[in-house]
């Protein structure tokens, strides 16, 4: 598997009605979101207040935007499977930049990202103000963490985390790293604490290679966005939700890393199978 991540897709220079798509898609997609980002800062001055970590309102804005984006790019987006209503986190395989879309569209949900996301030019503030969970890759800072994640999960946050480490091509799923699961394990998590699996897989435009959707190694996120936008027929994404399953059934978070990679692996290479 060694050598997969370098391997950028070509991005071709769009033409006339490649840049116009662009425009229109762009324009429209970037006013939408800055739009239901105004209105939800505007709320959380009130939901703060009167509910302190607790977000009961402001992720419908959040997944409110996040569905609307499909239609206005023109991505087919279908979901199989139902959320989970107990108390618990996602664990997700994780292609593209487009899953933030993807997954907050599916359920209402906070993601936890690399904190290096949180400097990112206009991502970075946006995922602050939807309630992202910035974590470092110190062991130093493992303990500080994992106490987030544990008054987070107590607020009745769902939380979605990306076992793998990082996105892919869009048609691999690697190896899940069981670091993250150890936050169910403490402190009696274990024994109020579900764990639903999600796959998500992106079926490319046709005539695409497969990995069109998947973003990864080095490839920017400027190119990528503009090949997205520019493209005239779109193709489609699929998400998969799993049943879920006790944190306390498994002997430890490898055990439990394992089930859910196994899961997410298997459905993802025969989706429609799935249900």
């Amino acid at each position: 598997m060694s050598g997969w991540l370098e391997e950028p897709l070509p991005s071709p220079r769009p033409g006339l009605a490649g840049w116009l798509r662009i425009l229109w898609r762009g324009g429209t997609l970037g006013g939408l979101t800055y739009a239901g980002l105004i209105v939800l800062l505007l709320l959380r001055l009130v939901e703060r207040p009167l509910y302190g970590m607790a977000r009961p309102w402001t992720p419908h804005i959040t997944q409110f935007v996040c569905r609307a984006a499909f239609p206005l790019l023109g991505i087919g987006c279908s979901v199989r499977g139902t959320p989970m209503q107990a108390h618990g986190a996602i664990v997700s395989n994780h292609a593209s930049w487009l899953d933030i879309f993807t997954l907050n569209a599916a359920q209402r949900i906070f993601f936890v990202a690399k904190d290096e996301v949180e400097h990112w030019s206009g991502i970075g503030w946006l995922a602050r103000a939807t309630g992202t969970v910035f974590i470092a890759r110190k062991s130093t800072e493992a303990k500080a963490q994992q106490m987030v994640f544990e008054d987070r999960l107590r607020a009745g946050h769902r939380l979605l985390f990306f076992p793998e480490g990082t996105s892919t091509d869009s048609v691999r799923v690697l190896p899940f790293k069981s670091s993250l699961f150890a936050a169910f394990y403490t402190h009696g998590m274990a024994q109020i604490m579900h764990i639903q699996p999600v796959t998500v897989v992106y079926h490319a435009p046709l005539g695409e290679d497969p990995r069109f959707y998947g973003w990864w190694g080095k490839m920017g996120f400027s190119s990528h966005l503009l090949k997205v936008l520019a493209c005239p027929r779109q193709g489609r994404v699929e998400v998969i939700f799993h049943p879920p399953v006790a944190v306390d059934a498994f002997a430890d978070r490898k055990a439990l890393a394992a089930h859910c990679e196994a899961v997410i692996r298997e459905s993802h290479f025969r989706p429609e199978a799935n249900g």
